[in-house]
């Protein structure tokens, strides 16, 4: 199942967070699947409008904590190093989309 769906319409890139099930809690491929979309709409001209949607009741519940395969045992995660490996380059992306 496809975590990010994406589609095309008059000139309006539509994004849908996938995972219902987990309220679209990202996951490592979400990160992935949306940076993929987002590259897309950096290269694709005719994109003016970007419109990011989730599946289901909930639009997104953050960071899905169960997917962090956690040693019990282990260090503790260091979640600001997530924040910055993931959601920060999106943000960094979406910001630079808005200035074309």
């Amino acid at each position: 199942m496809e975590c990010i769906l994406s589609q095309i319409e008059q000139g309006v890139m539509t994004i849908t967070l996938n995972r219902p099930e987990r309220l679209n809690s990202f996951n490592d491929v979400m990160h992935r699947q949306l940076s993929d979309c987002l590259k897309q709409a950096e290269r694709d001209e005719s994109i003016r409008c970007l419109l990011i949607t989730g599946a289901g009741r909930g639009f997104c519940a953050g960071q899905d904590l169960n997917d962090r395969n956690v040693d019990p045992n282990g260090p503790v995660p260091d979640l600001g190093m997530s924040v910055e490996t993931f959601y920060n380059p999106l943000v960094r992306r979406l910001a630079k989309l808005r200035s074309r």
